[in-house]
């Protein structure tokens, strides 16, 4: 793997895309970059902040503008938020500047993994294993459809998925 080049990870909210991220980062000594959390650095709030003031809309609008400008850069792990892979333009960013894996965990993991978290805006409704049911469905076609690579991230420890990862990315880097 070369040292400019990017990968882009994809899933769920509560996949382990930041955890991975960073163990990806010290791995091939490149800077690891989670598409949120610089949403809520440029912002000076936090997501559900955004949510609340501009809707979901105006949270995508910027998602939009951060997933551009930060797979622009070269030698970086971006975890990009669970909705990115929604916009087409994003999707084209994704696929043409970096390796796209995607984390796939199944919303009953999911749920387990995101149970006590407030900061996640979509889950904050009567039945959160419904909508995350519903977003997998929604989703899980466009992040297969996007990915280099699909990871099964349920019930395997970080380890297992960092050498997966690895594996995946000697064979078709080798290519």
């Amino acid at each position: 793997m070369s040292e400019s080049q990017n990968i882009f990870l994809v899933g769920m909210m509560g996949a382990g895309k930041t955890t991975i991220g960073r163990h990806l980062a010290r791995r091939y000594k490149k800077r690891f970059i989670d598409s949120d959390h610089e949403i809520e650095a440029h912002t000076g709030v936090r997501i559900p902040v955004i949510f609340d003031i501009e809707g979901e809309e105006g949270f995508r609008r910027r998602e939009t503008a951060m997933i551009d400008e930060l797979t622009r850069q070269d030698g970086v792990i971006l975890a990009t938020g669970g909705g990115a892979v929604l916009n087409p333009d994003n999707r084209r960013c994704l696929q043409s500047r970096g390796f796209v894996v995607y984390l796939r965990v199944l919303p009953n993991f999911l749920l387990e993994r995101t149970s006590h978290d407030k900061n996640r805006p979509l889950l904050q409704v009567a039945n959160p294993l419904a909508r995350l049911e519903e977003l997998f469905a929604q989703r899980d076609p466009i992040y297969q459809e996007v990915a280099d690579i699909v990871v099964e991230g349920g019930r395997m420890n970080a380890s297992a998925i960092m050498r997966r990862i690895d594996q995946e990315l000697q064979r078709q880097c080798a290519v």
